[in-house]
């Protein structure tokens, strides 16, 4: 809420510098329809970005979904991110792999109960279980906030 408070008196700062250096005037009534219009766009674009973040991040990143595990790692992460979900109290979130060469892990959804965690390949080729198992810790405990 005050990211979009803050965006909205931006816009209205921005708007207010080009008025003034391009001595365009603008009645009160209309900068409070800009700042109407900014506020609804500004919350509208973030709803629709929220619910099509695990769908745009799946395609985006290449993430391929494990719904079968086909090997042993695949197989523990599965076994482990259902065992800190219990934990949370969570749903068990879609768990995926996407081709990186980084050691990169990241949880996204909509809510706690549609949720993705990923992990790039790199991390499971260069992290121990242990290791593994702090960072999936860390992407559920975003998963359940």
């Amino acid at each position: 809420m005050a990211t979009m408070l803050g965006v909205i008196l931006l816009i209205g700062i921005i708007v207010n510098i080009v008025c003034y250096l391009f001595q365009i005037n603008i009645s009160s009534s209309g900068m409070g329809t800009i700042l109407v219009l900014s506020a609804v766009m500004g919350f509208a674009g973030s709803i629709i970005s929220l619910f099509l973040s695990k769908t745009m991040v799946k395609k985006s990143m290449r993430v391929q979904v494990i719904t079968s595990p086909r090997t042993d790692d695949e197989r523990w992460l599965l076994q482990s991110v259902n065992m800190l979900a219990n934990k949370k109290g969570v749903a068990m979130p879609e768990v995926g792999i996407y081709p990186a060469d980084e050691m990169n892990a990241f949880a996204t959804g909509w809510n706690k109960d549609a949720a993705l965690v990923a992990v790039s390949s790199g991390i499971l080729r260069r992290m121990n279980r242990d290791e593994l198992l702090a960072v999936l810790g860390h992407e559920m405990s975003h998963v359940q906030n």
